[in-house]
């Protein structure tokens, strides 16, 4: 992993503080090059290509920008509420015991807890669309806190991890796609889903714990991964008892349900402390417009590096060496075409479910090629644009470890992945 190798190695006086700073440049270095011996070989195309995904990937990134506003406005403005209304305070005094444990810096019963509780439970849900609004309030919540408002605080990274992990419960997207392309089973995915994600959350927890020096040998941590490993077996069984219909019909309404169900919450505790709950809406969501052009240029950065990336042919001459590799060491590598859904994943989210059609449609999607594509998928999240957003929403430019953390991360979602779909489907 290329990245991977800049993570762990860019380091300026003893941490990685520059990574992304490195990588962004490593991009472009990679397809020039890349693109340059193509050139000498014949393909006059590849720089014609390469500017014009400079120009649809910056179209892309303020699209990107320009849908987020009316979600981010609708989720601040509710956050808004649950603030004056109390509910937030309550769920951060509820996750006290554990969030204190994972989250040192901040001062017990900070409302942020509940803004991050909040984004998690989205997460898991599979509500990417209300996550991150939520998400982008409590990483406000926690540059309230930072001293140094231009370097990451370990909760900042602590929590950008757990969403660059992906836990995802209810994974429904990736099962409607595999039912519009033709799966006989679109349901049989889940449960490696479930597996390798968990895999990849608990992977998280610990590599950013030990960069941290946090002690996980407590009780409050313990009984959480205890209790999430108890929470994902209970879903697999109940997954086992449904078709697939039921499962989908079942998985989508309780999301739903859920989601109306926080938003109704919370006016309601907006009124009962008479709270006037439409004007701290809007109050909220004049915050989410600003929020949503704040984040331009930052998502214009990385979306052009990964645009230019991929147009230039690195990413093919990434995965045919990969696979040449492991045939050399007599390794099976029947899992290699599956890959750009993988390398792709941590860049873009869009790219990866592109990848993972793509994957489907060419092997087919009962194939072990098309069901290891979306098990990749589902497995982690887009660790550098939840980054590059995250981070760029509240100006921090010093990353740390964040990155290295990130990449370690879905390292062992992919590794997980793998294996899982060689005990499922090989």
């Amino acid at each position: 992993m290329v990245f991977l190798f800049f993570c762990t190695f860019a380091r300026v006086n003893g941490k990685c503080e520059m990574v992304l700073n490195y990588i962004w440049i490593g991009f472009f270095l990679v397809a020039f090059v890349i693109a340059t011996i193509q050139l000498c070989m014949g393909n006059t195309e590849v720089f014609p290509a390469i500017i014009d995904a400079t120009f649809a990937s910056s179209k892309t990134a303020f699209e990107i920008s320009l849908g987020l506003t009316g979600t981010l406005a609708l989720w601040m403005g509710v956050m808004k509420i649950g603030e004056k209304g109390g509910l937030v305070n309550a769920l951060a005094r509820a996750l006290n015991p554990l969030f204190k444990r994972l989250f040192p810096e901040i001062p017990e019963g900070h409302p942020v807890f509940g803004h991050i509780f909040m984004n998690l439970g989205a997460n898991m849900l599979g509500l990417d669309n209300a996550a991150t609004p939520l998400g982008l309030k409590a990483m406000e919540g926690m540059q309230e806190l930072n001293k140094e408002k231009d370097r990451a605080t370990n909760a900042m990274i602590m929590f950008l991890v757990l969403n660059t992990s992906g836990l995802t419960i209810i994974p429904v997207s990736i099962l409607v796609y595999r039912a519009q392309l033709g799966a006989a089973q679109p349901t049989d995915v889940f449960i490696p889903i479930l597996i390798a994600t968990t895999i990849a959350t608990m992977a998280g927890i610990i590599i950013t714990s030990l960069y941290q020096r946090i002690n996980l040998l407590n009780r409050a941590i313990m009984g959480t991964m205890l209790g999430l490993c108890l929470l994902v077996s209970g879903m697999v069984w109940v997954s086992t008892q449904l078709g697939k219909d039921q499962l989908s019909l079942y998985s989508t309404t309780i999301a739903n349900v859920l989601l109306f169900g926080v938003i109704v919450a919370f006016i309601l505790a907006g009124v009962r402390k008479r709270v006037n709950v439409y004007e701290a809406f809007i109050e909220g969501a004049k915050g989410g417009f600003e929020t949503a052009v704040r984040i331009i240029p930052y998502l214009v950065a990385i979306l052009v590096a990964i645009g230019v990336f991929r147009a230039s042919g690195a990413m093919d001459v990434i995965i045919d060496g990969i696979e040449r590799g492991f045939r050399l060491l007599g390794v099976n590598a029947d899992f290699v075409p599956a890959l750009p859904t993988a390398l792709m994943k941590p860049l873009s989210g869009s790219g990866a479910r592109g990848m993972m059609v793509d994957a489907m449609t060419t092997y087919g999607a009962d194939s072990f090629v098309g069901r290891l594509s979306c098990i990749f998928q589902g497995a982690t999240d887009t660790t550098f644009y939840i980054l590059a957003v995250y981070f760029g929403s509240v100006g921090v430019r010093n990353t740390r470890h964040a990155v290295a953390a990130g990449l370690l991360t879905d390292l062992v979602g992919v590794i997980a992945a793998i294996g899982v779909a060689y005990l499922f489907f090989y």
